[in-house]
């Protein structure tokens, strides 16, 4: 059981208050997902040819107060990268002009115990082990501003808890899932991915569904047409949401056994597992609130 979060803003002068609006929507998923939480936000692109990574260092002993900037002149003095850091306790975002796959692979032969979470020009994740509460205090949540995010809590049922594990799951560049459920054939799924050269960081069956997606979606298919796709592939029981720099997609499997509410104003999308995620929010009396069907695809724009 795991609690699932996603919120859309509309009116660009809510955007200032997204992660205030957020945080309370993960903590009312405690209790489904008590055992680590993570956030992916997405922001206005970044200019011209600059990209950023998010890097953990929570597995380093004082990674807490790990040195970014001494990262940061090292990857410029050896690739010339422009880079800078904007750090936040163990986790920064490392903004540079190179070709990612070069730069992260730099980064892991700095720090072999450096995670990168993500990679693109709108995205940002954060992600630990800890409450709800305790992780959006640690890494102030409440003070993130954008257009939308994903957010997720979870008790871990299939693979360990370790901040590597936590959703959102990330593949190629700004793309995120969030997964409240099951899948039965993860590992039929790596075995069908793995001669398109896709390579798992972890053995967690949501990371199996975002590559799967991930590769519809480098192949050239819409979102909509890769969770089409993902119905006929992706076994077991689960609600999905997914983000993009300029989209939230929700969907849920055909017996739409996880949970799910929706509710749509004027001003935003928010999205949930439970309605008490929701209740604080402006307007929310005003709202259209409903459940998602099984197998219907909502997309959102930002």
């Amino acid at each position: 059981m795991c609690g699932i979060v996603g919120l859309l803003v509309k009116t660009p002068a809510l955007r200032e208050q997204l992660g205030q609006l957020m945080v309370p929507m993960m903590i009312g998923m405690t209790e489904r997902g008590p055992d680590s939480a993570g956030l992916a936000v997405f922001t206005p692109p970044l200019a011209g040819a600059r990209k950023k990574i998010s890097v953990f260092a929570g597995d380093i002993d004082g990674g807490e107060h790990y040195d970014w900037q001494a990262l940061v002149d090292a990857l410029n003095h050896d690739r010339a990268a422009s880079a800078t850091a904007t750090g936040r306790g163990r986790h920064a975002s490392v903004a540079f002009e190179a070709d990612p796959e070069i730069i992260g692979n730099w980064i892991k032969g700095y720090q072999p115990l450096l995670k990168l979470f993500c990679v693109g020009k709108s995205i940002d994740v954060y992600k630990d082990i800890g409450t709800p509460a305790q992780v959006a205090s640690r890494y102030g949540f409440a003070h993130f501003k954008g257009s939308h995010l994903v957010g997720h809590t979870r008790m871990a049922t299939e693979s360990a808890v370790t901040p590597d594990r936590a959703h959102p799951f990330t593949a190629g560049e700004d793309f995120c899932l969030v997964h409240n459920g099951s899948l039965s054939n993860p590992n039929g799924i790596r075995r069908m991915l793995a001669p398109h050269g896709i390579a798992f960081d972890t053995d967690n069956d949501t990371e199996a569904a975002t590559r799967f997606l991930q590769w519809r979606l480098r192949e050239g298919d819409t979102l909509e047409d890769a969770l089409r796709k993902g119905l006929a592939v992706l076994d077991g029981f689960y609600t999905f949401l997914m983000g993009t720099p300029t989209e939230l997609a929700l969907i849920r499997d055909p017996f739409a056994c996880k949970p799910a509410v929706v509710a749509e104003t004027d001003d935003y999308v928010a999205i949930a597992s439970e309605f008490r995620s929701l209740a604080h929010l402006p307007g929310i009396g005003q709202a259209h609130v409903f459940e998602p069907a099984p197998e219907e695809m909502y997309v959102w724009k930002a």
